[in-house]
């Protein structure tokens, strides 16, 4: 994460929860956002890019079980689920789609904060650890040393290419929007600039794939965004 105060997702229909979970956490500690419907928190992840994301069950479009599920297709930002469905079975289902942790309703501001606490000190831990090589098809990538190969031969990159192969091997064999990586790579006042990306990728494939026409890899969503197949 970087320097500035973790960003919390907070997902929940009821106001008065959201003004709950915000007494609780705006602070020096944490800073937060809220989505009131499961579309709009698929949105929020996609263009806010939270550190964490607060998810009641019972959504008034779609339920919270899918918005994880949807969510799990491109990132895996940690989820808590927040919910006062207390059944063994709703615990099961929502870690099996993909939840991290999950609190029943009522719960303490106390607990729930050293739970938010936790998750993010394991997500700093594993992006602090020495990033290893990723291989897919015929090409090797050594993300420490900024070095590519492709049937052992070294493959120039430039920064910027360099960058978005290495986001995408950050969310490899899940789909990532176009707007999420262009925020991420050239930066928020790209996010509509979809030729870029274009450009960019047709490049890569260029580079990396057996046939770029037709890439085993580096496919694209239409509409929805770009994903790198790390197997065949």
């Amino acid at each position: 994460m970087s320097s500035a105060l973790p960003k919390i997702l907070m997902v929940d229909d009821e106001s008065g929860i959201l003004k709950f979970l915000s007494a609780g956490l705006s602070s020096d500690e944490f800073q937060t956002i809220t989505a009131t419907s499961g579309k709009e928190a698929i949105h929020a992840t996609a263009t806010q890019n939270p550190d964490l994301i607060l998810l009641d069950l019972g959504l008034p479009d779609i339920n919270g079980f899918e918005v994880i599920k949807r969510v799990r297709e491109w990132s895996s930002v940690p989820i808590i689920v927040l919910s006062a469905l207390g059944q063994d079975s709703d615990k099961i289902r929502a870690l099996d789609s993909g939840a991290d942790d999950y609190l029943t309703k009522p719960f303490s501001v106390g607990e729930l904060k050293a739970r938010v606490r936790a998750h993010l000190r394991r997500v700093t831990v594993e992006r602090d650890l020495p990033k290893a090589k990723f291989y897919f098809g015929d090409c090797e990538v050594d993300l420490a040393a900024h070095i590519v190969k492709r049937h052992s031969e070294e493959v120039h990159l430039t920064p910027i290419e360099f960058k978005l192969l290495s986001f995408l091997i950050e969310h490899a064999d899940r789909v990532v929007p176009h707007q999420l990586i262009l925020k991420q790579v050239w930066g928020s006042a790209y996010e509509r600039e979809t030729q870029y990306l274009r450009v960019f990728m047709g490049n890569l494939r260029h580079k990396l794939e057996e046939n770029p026409a037709n890439p085993k890899h580096l496919k694209n969503e239409p509409g929805v965004g770009y994903r790198l197949v790390s197997r065949e």
